[in-house]
């Protein structure tokens, strides 16, 4: 066991103290991986889910997705909803349950910031995406998926895309009780599943495609969809729909979040 021990000039070994922050960061970061991918329903949500809409809708002719493979079409909505999934649905459900049973209170009271926890948690999400994608594409080439496009432009997407759900579901899990939570996250999940372009196209919606567009969801599956499946340049319209979400989700998670 080891001890404190004098040296004379009033220090001591080992030296009390937080240790450096980004350690604090990462081994909160690595804790809360842990956490959810231990959890059996959030791993249903962020990856059997998205895996079981791939390779049903891919292999089964159920939805008119236009001209050539239904997997051309349906891998980067699918992309979408994974990335949805994890930093809204699953952060905002964690969130607001450790808020309620005051987890996020002890810990604003730690050495690690308030920001400090943010960002593992941001880190957390992203280290979880990263394994959804990669499971999500090796499933897509072996459906025979043909991918074109900038690889830039896609990250650029994900991470633009992780930032809007990440802000908004930030904000639901700071400003509501946590049952409120679940079911308000589950329900929106749902209905962007539905209207927001993953499986059925937006135009199948009539009038009502333009408003639906401007959904974050929306703007990612059919930003990815623009770059995989036509080869385009840079969507940078669909960026820019990102990047008002991501801004304004911030903005508000930061103004309006309660950690008790």
């Amino acid at each position: 066991m080891t001890t404190a021990t004098d040296t004379g000039t009033g220090t001591y070994t080992p030296r009390p103290g937080a240790a450096p922050l980004l350690r604090m960061i990462t081994a909160q970061a690595a804790l809360e991986t842990r956490m959810l991918l231990r959890n059996g329903e959030q791993l249903l949500l962020t990856v059997v889910i998205p895996t079981l809409l791939l390779v049903l809708f891919s292999s089964v002719d159920v939805v008119d997705t236009g001209a050539g493979k239904s997997v051309d079409f349906l891998a980067p909505g699918i992309l979408a909803l994974a990335v949805m999934s994890t930093a809204f649905t699953g952060q905002a459900i964690a969130t607001g349950f450790e808020r309620r049973y005051g987890v996020l209170k002890r810990l604003a009271s730690s050495p690690l910031p308030r920001w400090g926890l943010m960002a593992a948690k941001t880190a957390s999400v992203l280290v979880t995406e990263i394994l959804q994608v990669i499971l999500l594409t090796v499933i897509a080439f072996a459906l025979g998926w043909s991918p074109h496009g900038n690889p830039l432009a896609v990250l650029l997407l994900l991470v633009l895309g992780t930032a809007a759900f990440s802000g908004l579901g930030l904000l639901m899990a700071g400003t509501l009780k946590a049952e409120a939570t679940l079911a308000a996250a589950n329900l929106v999940f749902l209905l962007l599943l539905v209207g927001g372009g993953v499986i059925v196209p937006l135009d199948k919606f009539g009038g009502a495609q333009d408003v639906l567009g401007l959904l974050p969801v929306s703007a990612l599956s059919e930003g990815l969809r623009d770059v995989l499946q036509h080869g385009a340049g840079t969507p940078w319209g669909d960026l820019g729909i990102l990047g008002v979400w991501a801004v304004l989700g911030l903005a508000a998670a930061g103004r309006f979040f309660r950690w008790e």
